[in-house]
């Protein structure tokens, strides 16, 4: 039988707990963001990536006054660390139409970058033709209601 001592436990837990603590909602706004004439991406449990890497998103989008889009795609973070691009995939049948894909591409430099590439950021595609940047994830925006467009 393996027994650990509760000093040994805790100091497990303490070097594991960093690894799990960096995944959160992150949000994106393009063209002013959901509510305000334009849309908002929501990134669930997303970890942004480290300098040079990629990451799996997946969340929702939400756009016009009720319509949310299940949404999929890859963030990558410039090896400056600098910029971050995502290409994301939604899909919306009430909406777009079935079996349709709407297609967006994302590039700002979250955290405010002094020197961004980008200037304030931009999108194009099916939700994000405009200004994009990183946004504060209210509950509203959160929300995910059982039935939507």
């Amino acid at each position: 039988m393996i027994r650990f001592r509760p000093s040994h436990v805790m100091l497990m837990l303490g070097l594991a707990a960093p690894l799990c603590s960096n995944a959160a909602d992150f949000c994106i706004k393009t063209n002013g963001g959901f509510g305000n004439g334009g849309s908002s991406f929501i990134g669930k449990n997303f970890v942004l990536p480290s300098a040079g890497l990629c990451s799996p998103w997946s969340g929702f989008t939400k756009t016009a006054s009720t319509v949310i889009a299940i949404s999929a795609g890859t963030a990558c973070r410039s090896t400056d660390g600098k910029s971050l691009e995502l290409t994301i995939s939604s899909t919306d049948p009430s909406f777009l139409g079935s079996g349709v894909i709407g297609s967006d591409h994302i590039k700002f430099c979250p955290g405010g970058a002094t020197t961004c590439p980008y200037g304030g950021g931009t999108g194009t595609g099916t939700f994000s033709n405009g200004a994009a940047k990183q946004q504060t994830c209210t509950t509203a925006l959160l929300t995910l209601p059982a039935i939507h467009d």
